[in-house]
């Protein structure tokens, strides 16, 4: 116990506690724009941030793993918040806890093995994309100042690890930068221009809801949703992270995780929230491995905020943007192009496809759900070949079957014989063939009933112990000459 607390919290204390401080920097603006698209003030974000990286510090089944106010969520909860007001928003957050939390007793990690590997790298390729494209607006057409904070900033974060590796190389950035651009008094954005900051800590509450059906009606589409799409996220997060770690993670806990992170979060005036890939891609990137560099970058946010508000304001957003451009380069699998060229075709079609859809709509789960839709179509189709070698003899006319029988093969299956013969022995040999549903039964039975109309003795063999069980409980034919060896 006592050793995997060590491991869990104090194996890399150093490293932790200063890429927890760079998470927390980098943690600020995307929380204020979060709670821009949700409609909320921009506390809101922040009180998330915050009460979500501390409570997962604990809770969460992936160490070092960052989970805050997303973008995904948000686009999610603005229409409850414009017709329903913060409070019901709140509400809706601590029942999204409760349901993750089901989900999580229920084992819903084990879902985690029907998205393929091409799903994956295309949810990886259109979050880099995205990261990339929301720091667009943060230096296009601004001041051309803004382009040299961003190429300075470029420059520290990929050269200076090469000379010195004991402070990461993005503090080194968003301090030095900030000094020179408070110094010289640049012409720049900083995270002041997107929205105020109160220096006030979360309070604790109970949402001003009335507790009826009536407004649970309201609410469970809404948490159900973020629910889904919250823990399909963190759950892809946490994947992606134990890739980069070399660590396995227990997707189950981080999934009960994110539930109590959720109630906590929504009963101290935080909106719903999951783990972000960008800001755990910063946290690993700049050394932490550990539980602690997560409550490090929780607290250390709530720090920033309440102490030293005066001074997060005047960070420029170009050094901001600078990082998460280095996130986003470092994030995309740049191997994706060689496999376009070397993988099946289905397979790249499914990931140019997760990648399309996730860029176009901005939903994450929209992308990963139409991927895994595509990728079941193709396997359909490509294991619905049957195929029926036919030998003629005398009396007597052998049908040996090879393939997958289910609903999406019974055409080819039915195609395949001639019910013009007359008079006959009919042997079907299933030895290579699996019988998988009622479709493929039904479809046995009309080749029996087809063959019995010609008088034909029709004898069926070679059936494995699951496709024996299946038939003999659903075929129609029971009481006719159809033999079962």
């Amino acid at each position: 116990m006592i050793s995997k607390i060590k491991k869990d919290w104090f194996s890399n204390i150093r490293a932790d506690v200063l890429a927890g401080i760079v998470v927390a920097l980098a943690l600020i603006p995307e929380a204020i724009a979060f709670s821009i698209i949700a409609g909320v003030d921009p506390m809101i974000g922040l009180y998330a941030s915050f009460t979500m990286a501390v409570v997962i510090a604990f809770a969460g089944g992936r160490p070092a793993m960052i989970s805050a106010a997303t973008g995904a969520m948000a686009l999610l909860m603005g229409p409850l918040v414009r017709e329903y007001g913060i409070h019901y928003l709140l509400a809706a957050t601590i029942l999204t806890g409760v349901i993750q939390i089901i989900f999580g007793v229920c084992k819903v990690a084990r879902l985690m093995k029907f998205i393929p590997r091409a799903v994956m790298i295309g949810f990886v390729n259109a979050l880099a994309i995205l990261i990339f494209m929301a720091q667009v607006p943060q230096f296009i057409d601004v001041s051309s100042t803004t382009y040299v904070f961003v190429a300075i900033t470029l420059v520290i974060v990929y050269v200076v690890p090469r000379f010195v590796k004991v402070i990461p190389a993005p503090l080194m950035a968003i301090i030095a930068l900030t000094a020179v651009a408070i110094y010289t008094n640049a012409d720049l954005r900083t995270v002041g221009d997107l929205g105020h900051i109160s220096q006030t800590l979360p309070q604790f509450f109970i949402p001003d809801v009335p507790f009826t059906f009536e407004t649970f009606a309201i609410i469970f589409p809404y948490s159900l949703a973020l629910a889904i799409v919250g823990l399909l996220e963190s759950l892809l997060t946490a994947s992606i992270v134990d890739d980069m770690t070399g660590t396995e993670s227990n997707k189950n806990q981080e999934a009960r995780g994110q539930g109590i992170a959720n109630i906590v979060t929504g009963l101290f005036g935080g909106m719903a929230g999951c783990a972000m890939i960008g800001q755990s891609v910063i946290n690993v990137k700049s050394g932490g491995r550990s539980r602690l560099s997560t409550l490090v970058a929780g607290s250390f946010l709530m720090f920033l905020i309440i102490v030293l508000g005066d001074l997060v304001v005047q960070i420029p957003m170009p050094v901001l943007a600078g990082i998460m451009i280095m996130v986003s380069v470092g994030t995309f699998d740049w191997s994706s192009f060689s496999y376009l060229r070397k993988a099946p075709k289905t397979d790249a079609a499914v990931m140019l496809v997760t990648v399309a859809i996730v860029v176009a709509t901005h939903d994450l789960s929209k992308g990963v759900i139409a991927g895994v839709i595509l990728s079941a179509i193709f396997f359909t189709a490509k294991i619905s070949k049957m195929k029926v070698n036919k030998q003629v003899e005398k009396e007597r006319v052998f049908f040996a079957v090879e393939g997958q029988l289910f609903f999406a093969s019974v055409d080819s299956f039915l195609d395949a014989f001639d019910f013009t013969v007359e008079h006959k022995e009919i042997v079907i040999d299933f030895s290579g063939a699996h019988i998988w549903d009622d479709s493929a039964v039904g479809a046995i039975d009309k080749v029996v009933m087809k063959y019995n109309e010609g008088h034909n003795r029709v004898t069926i063999k070679g059936l494995n112990s699951p496709s024996q069980r299946i038939v003999d409980k659903l075929t129609v034919h029971k009481n006719t000459k159809l033999i079962m060896h």
